[in-house]
């Protein structure tokens, strides 16, 4: 009952074995006269002309005193952070997160509340506050003043005037 299919099968394939497809095969022997492919020439090769390189008078750009700052007269001046006093905790936070949110004056010398993390810190004139030495040199109303210490370019210390404002009841 098994063979039966399988004896089937190769009798079907027997019977399309036997060409008499004449015709077929000679449009396939025509056709394939015309079906030459045409491959394009190669391109022609221009021969390798070396371009000598001379790097002798030009600046290394890997000197290790090409990324330092080169020397100067001036001599920056003469500004220095003081790197040997203590810290004080406002100095480890950015000034963007310091926020002014009040004032007081007690024996005639004003007072800012300073807002960080939760925490509420009183400051004064001659408190530091702020990662670039920043040293407060007015306390007003509406404003905190800074004096700040930062290196420029040159590896020059410059001072510089920042200021924190006032902020209102709500916002952040």
């Amino acid at each position: 009952m098994r063979r039966l299919p399988i004896v089937f099968c190769a009798i079907l394939l027997a019977a399309c074995s036997t060409s008499d497809h004449e015709d077929l095969q000679e449009w396939m022997k025509t056709a394939a006269l015309d079906a030459k492919g045409k491959i394009p020439p190669l391109p022609v090769v221009e021969p390798y002309e070396p371009v000598p390189y001379d790097a002798s008078n030009l600046i290394d750009p890997f000197r290790p005193g090409k990324m330092a700052p080169e020397e100067r007269k001036s001599g920056g001046g003469g500004f220095r952070p003081d790197l040997d006093r203590p810290k004080e905790p406002l100095e480890a936070y950015p000034l963007e997160t310091l926020r002014y949110v009040g004032v007081m004056t007690r024996n005639k010398t004003s007072h800012a509340l300073i807002q960080v993390d939760g925490s509420l810190y009183q400051v004064r004139i001659g408190n530091y506050m702020g990662q670039n030495f920043g040293v407060i040199v007015g306390v007003s109303e509406s404003e905190v003043t800074l004096r700040e210490l930062v290196q420029d370019s040159a590896g020059d210390w410059v001072e510089r005037t920042s200021s924190l404002l006032l902020q209102e009841k709500g916002a952040k």
